[in-house]
């Protein structure tokens, strides 16, 4: 089968605007090009500094956004309503459309996810590697769900986990994806997780990667969103979504959180910092940490 992708060429000045335009055509979120800092983007993460020249002549001041949409999806729609959505919030964009297999889309990423140490504790190995080493491993296929250690979103949310979980905690995990940090949570010794997510693709792969891992009898997942899922009383709530959504979202979050509880949430970019920390403050929330990695920002507070 084959997928369209709906490209979207704009100044990298607008890129914020996708957090919500893109969620209405795209729910399972976006891939974003983005060369601005390309220099030192591959150092941090390969740690060369050789980069082909037909990058190092990329537009820096514009970002590429594609948009995957399903065989089973009407692309053309799809495209209408992001030209219109776009063209309401002042954006000057270009449009390319091109067609990829699901095949090499679901699979070609494959080559370059590797095992990612986190934090003192924690090991995020592919599922078809072999890792050895003494810290707790953490086996994963994310398939066609977000969430695979490597971006700073989930990286942030892993080490914020990887520091304060001690054993015996419950955590509710909004927005799951691959079941990443829910797994994790089971891994570093919560007595039980709960991840709840819109859409049942993610919700499948996290089930799947619960069993990979050995703690399906301690996580479990649910179709949803978080008002209609979740129960009881949680001593870690984790959200790595985008701005937007944790705004709307947080005035629900003290329903669900421990008094003296903790509100991890991430998948913010840093030119919105200040917007999601007024808003939690306005919700009562007090805010403990801040973190930023790259130009992506992780907050951890409390009620």
């Amino acid at each position: 089968m084959q997928w369209t992708d709906i490209k979207i060429i704009c100044d990298k000045k607008f890129e914020d605007v996708f957090d919500y335009v893109s969620a209405e055509v795209c729910p399972m979120g976006v891939q974003i090009e983005d060369y601005s800092n390309l220099e030192s983007d591959v150092l941090e993460i390969a740690h060369i500094d050789l980069i082909e020249q037909d990058l190092l002549e990329k537009d820096r001041t514009k970002i590429i956004v594609h948009h995957y949409i399903s065989p089973e999806l009407d692309a053309q729609e799809s495209l209408l309503v992001l030209q219109t959505r776009l063209s309401e919030e002042g954006v000057d964009f270009t449009t390319e459309i091109e067609y990829v297999n699901q095949e090499d889309w679901e699979t070609g990423w494959k080559a370059y996810y590797h095992a990612l140490p986190i934090g003192e504790n924690l090991m995020v190995c592919p599922s078809w590697e072999n890792c050895e080493t003494d810290r707790k491993i953490l086996k994963l296929d994310p398939g066609m769900a977000f969430g695979t250690g490597t971006h700073e979103t989930t990286n942030l949310c892993l080490e914020v986990l990887d520091r304060t979980i001690k054993g015996g905690e419950r955590i509710l995990d909004v927005g799951t994806g691959s079941g990443i940090l829910g797994i994790a949570s089971c891994i570093l010794g919560a007595r039980e997780a709960e991840g709840v997510d819109i859409d049942p693709t993610a919700v499948k792969v996290a089930m799947e990667n619960a069993q990979l891992n050995g703690v399906d009898d301690r996580f479990t997942v649910k179709v949803g969103d978080l008002s209609e899922e979740a129960s009881g009383k949680y001593d870690i709530v984790v959200a790595n979504i985008v701005a937007n959504a944790i705004m709307m979202l947080s005035r629900n979050i003290p329903e669900f959180l421990k008094e003296g509880g903790l509100y991890i949430t991430s998948g913010i970019i840093i030119d919105r910092k200040d917007e999601v920390l007024a808003c939690l403050e306005n919700l009562g929330f007090k805010i403990l940490k801040v973190h930023t990695k790259n130009n992506w920002v992780c907050i951890e507070a409390t009620i």
